[in-house]
């Protein structure tokens, strides 16, 4: 069982730049497979980014480039760099953990933050 707790979000001019960070609750988090996920209103919520226990990442094709997963394990907590943000980046971002394998669908997450909203302006 762990909480998570995103912060960093707000708002930002297009062609800026942006950290996330997700804290975590607990002494297990380095068992955990970290991921970030995004939602915009009226749409699905969708995977960003993904980082193993290892520190190998994943990213979706959307944000390859731009967008930067870390984690910080003696810190508990798992970050997300955004650079070059467009206004199709605005969503409400949400911190995911699941113990058996980054996932790039949100249903198979356990764990979830309440999110952190992140707007981009033309």
């Amino acid at each position: 069982q762990v909480q998570l707790v995103e912060s960093g979000g707000g708002l930002v001019q297009a062609g800026g730049s942006l950290t996330l960070s997700c804290a975590a609750s607990g002494r297990t988090f380095s068992t955990y497979f970290m991921a970030w996920f995004r939602q915009a209103p009226g749409k699905e919520r969708e995977f960003v980014a993904g980082i193993t226990r290892s520190g190998y990442t994943y990213y979706a094709d959307s944000v390859k480039g731009r967008f930067t997963i870390s984690r910080d394990n003696a810190k508990n907590t798992v970050s997300l760099q955004m650079i070059t943000l467009k206004p199709e980046d605005t969503a409400v971002y949400y911190c995911a953990a699941s113990t058996i394998t980054v996932y790039t669908t949100p249903g198979r997450y356990p764990h979830w933050g309440r999110g952190t909203q992140v707007t981009v302006s033309s």
